[in-house]
């Protein structure tokens, strides 16, 4: 289903969404309950809601408070991907970060915990999120957050990873959910992190770096201008000749990200339907290579 949805890009949109709706399902059915927090920006928002919501005497509302919060941050972080990461990124991640308010907001939190077990709860709350979150992230979309801050820092050459920058985020999290409430608050909050980040790695294919050789008998610019100018990564062709048929070969050397193949395929099969091109995965790139998001 997923390989299907990603030849056109309203099919992808649609899993995008579906990703941001179980990742909501996660989140709202079996951590929330708990009374624990996830990483990342998300995570910060529920902490900002749990001290607003005691602050102000309120004990529960009908909706969460988290998703409004965490679209009140993104504002400033939308404004810096529209000027920074490019039109299509902004788009897609409003887009994405609209969806996670809205069903974050609108999924029915439980008033008791579905799962008494909070190891369990921790378990499956994170599973289901990271999977969603793997979808929306395969499909082209970036719910903001963290995300937009890792690759700006990335774009503006600043000498710390996203990893190392989530990390770093997290920890001071996972620290202030401890002093503001207690140890196994902190430390169910951290497995639910962890559980989530390995549902994420497994569901998420654009870290997954690829290298195509395409091979066609057509001496055409459009393919070299697509690649180019669409996808924005760089060509190298050599010159070959079939050996059955004596045809002038043309081979193209590309290496990008497993979604963008899905773009290239349709492209090839209007440009060329004789063409045909062999992927190779588990390609290490390092250096001039941009690895992206959407």
């Amino acid at each position: 289903m997923l390989n299907s949805a990603m030849h056109s890009s309203w099919g992808r949109m649609a899993m995008a969404l579906l990703g941001a709706l179980i990742y909501a399902l996660g989140i709202n059915l079996f951590v929330v309950p708990l009374g624990l927090f996830t990483g990342g920006m998300i995570g910060f928002c529920q902490l900002l809601r749990s001290i607003l919501l005691g602050v102000l005497g309120i004990k529960s509302l009908s909706f969460d408070l988290t998703g409004i919060i965490y679209y009140a941050l993104n504002i400033p972080l939308l404004i810096i991907a529209y000027r920074s990461l490019g039109r299509v990124f902004f788009r897609n991640t409003l887009i994405c970060a609209t969806a996670y308010t809205v069903f974050l907001s609108i999924v029915p939190i439980p008033s008791a915990p579905i799962v008494e077990d909070v190891l369990t709860g921790c378990l499956l709350g994170g599973v289901i999120s990271g999977v969603g979150t793997g979808i929306a992230l395969t499909s082209g979309c970036c719910g903001g957050g963290l995300d937009i801050i890792g690759l700006y820092m990335s774009k503006k050459g600043v000498k710390i990873t996203m990893g190392q920058f989530g990390m770093a985020f997290n920890f001071t999290l996972f620290v202030l959910c401890w002093m503001l409430y207690d140890a196994p608050t902190m430390i169910y909050s951290v497995l639910n992190t962890i559980f989530h980040a390995m549902a994420l790695d497994r569901a998420h294919r654009q870290s997954v770096t690829v290298q195509v050789l395409i091979f066609t008998k057509l001496d055409s610019p459009d393919l070299d201008r697509y690649i180019i100018e669409n996808l924005h990564r760089g060509i190298t062709r050599w010159e070959g000749k079939g050996v059955y048929t004596g045809e002038d070969t043309h081979i193209l050397c590309v290496c990008m990200n497993k979604y963008e193949i899905e773009d290239l395929r349709e492209v090839l099969r209007r440009i060329d339907p004789r063409a045909f091109f062999i992927v190779q995965e588990g390609v290490h790139v390092s250096r001039n290579f941009e690895r992206r998001l959407s």
